[in-house]
């Protein structure tokens, strides 16, 4: 009986590495998403020329600003949800699977990619996610037609919110650096 519950707790914990799949699917997601993003920064370049182009009158001119500046807003919306897809294949090998020497071992490695917990993923994902929220409403903005005064209310309204949302975010993370601070001092004494 022993030897059965031994092969099948073998076998269930062993069952974690099925996370594996979801690892090496955020990877290339991820990696897509970097080099879709890369090759739209090609682009933007490419139609930032015509820019200095004397050819081009005042509201041509305007017009490839504004299509610019969205392209770029773009860009960075794509290479923050690329670091979303990376942080969680890494946290979820980290989780799930062991922890990466790279990561913990070097002074090097940043801090974001250390993940300890689920909530510590949840946590580090919220906040690029976030950010993506931020850059999103900016290139909504950008061609936002104002119609009504109650159009800008609901405009300030969003900006306000955002504002109120990474308040909270960083209260939160100064929250968490008191805590530690404490349970450093307090351990020393």
């Amino acid at each position: 009986m022993k030897f059965l519950e031994r092969l099948f707790e073998g076998a269930l914990w062993n069952s974690r590495f099925v996370i594996l799949l979801a690892v090496v699917g955020s990877l290339l997601a991820g990696f897509a998403i970097f080099y879709i993003a890369s090759v739209d920064v090609i682009y933007v370049f490419q139609h930032a020329m015509h820019y200095a182009d004397a050819s081009l009158n005042e509201e041509a001119r305007k017009a490839l600003h504004d299509s610019t500046v969205s392209h770029i807003v773009e860009v960075v919306d794509g290479y923050l949800l690329a670091i979303v897809m990376l942080i969680f294949a890494l946290g979820l090998y980290e989780l799930f699977i062991s922890d990466i020497d790279q990561a913990h071992g070097s002074k090097a490695a940043s801090k974001i990619m250390v993940i300890n917990s689920l909530d510590d993923l949840k946590a580090k994902l919220a906040k690029v996610i976030l950010m993506i929220m931020i850059v999103t409403l900016f290139e909504e903005s950008i061609s936002m037609h104002m119609n009504t005064p109650l159009d800008l209310v609901y405009f300030g309204a969003a900006i306000a919110l955002i504002a109120l949302a990474l308040y909270f975010t960083h209260a939160a993370d100064g929250k968490h650096a008191d805590d530690g601070d404490s349970e450093k001092g307090g351990a020393g004494h």
